[in-house]
């Protein structure tokens, strides 16, 4: 049986950084249950896309991980594979997909670190700033995919950079903190991502590890000491 796109994704990232020993897969919510963690997660959660979300929560010293996908985004991926191809018609689809999981995973490994301040403002501009690089990422390998033997263009970094960094405006959030939250880390990725752009792939592999193992505060020192780059 062939894996679905959710396991292709979650391998990726946890050969990049490291195994979290669960299938994440498991994780999935139904629109029920959405709502339920919705209304315990507070005023602020009205905000947030409601075609994708991923909730945390402690308990008896666990981490429980929810995620949830609305109906529209999967039809939407099952009738524009991305694995097929990658155009408009699919592309912001596939950023959420990918950015849940990431959230999901890089929620797991901290967890597993030790971090238990999971309501806190750092660690959830951390997992922002984290999935907007890594998203980045696996957009570069599905172009370069369809582009092979072909190098990937600047033309299409700029396609992806639009729809990852400028296509959603943060201002439009009520919420100040969300406001802030998300124009500063997509400010931050985009900057990063560029860094990237200029690196050979085994220079950004080590990179991009050694970017993970960092709190917030210091991403995004890194990021503002980075030289900065032609968008």
């Amino acid at each position: 049986m062939d894996d679905t796109l959710f396991a292709q994704i979650q391998r990726l990232f946890e050969r990049t950084y490291a195994a979290v020993g669960v299938n994440l897969e498991e994780c999935l919510i139904d629109r029920r249950r959405c709502a339920q963690l919705s209304a315990l997660a507070g005023a602020q959660a009205r905000e947030l896309s409601h075609v994708a979300r991923t909730f945390l929560r402690q308990c008896d010293g666990r981490l429980h991980i929810g995620i949830y996908y609305s109906s529209w985004l999967i039809e939407q991926l099952e009738r524009h594979d991305p694995r097929r191809a990658l155009s408009d018609d699919n592309i912001a689809c596939l950023i959420a997909f990918v950015e849940e999981i990431n959230h999901a995973l890089h929620a797991a490994l901290a967890f597993q670190r030790g971090e238990r301040a999971l309501r806190d403002e750092a660690f959830a501009r951390n997992l922002e700033l984290q999935a907007g690089v890594d998203t980045y990422l696996v957009l570069l390998l599905f172009v370069a995919f369809y582009r092979r033997p072909q190098l990937v263009s600047d033309a299409d970094r700029r396609w992806l950079r639009f729809h990852l960094f400028a296509r959603r405006d943060p201002r439009a959030y009520e919420s100040r903190a969300l406001r802030g939250r998300y124009l500063e880390t997509s400010r931050l990725s985009a900057r990063y991502t560029r860094y990237l752009d200029g690196l050979n792939n085994a220079r950004r592999h080590e990179e991009i590890r050694v970017f993970h193992a960092l709190d917030y505060p210091a991403k995004k020192a890194r990021i503002l000491a980075l030289p900065p780059r032609r968008a």
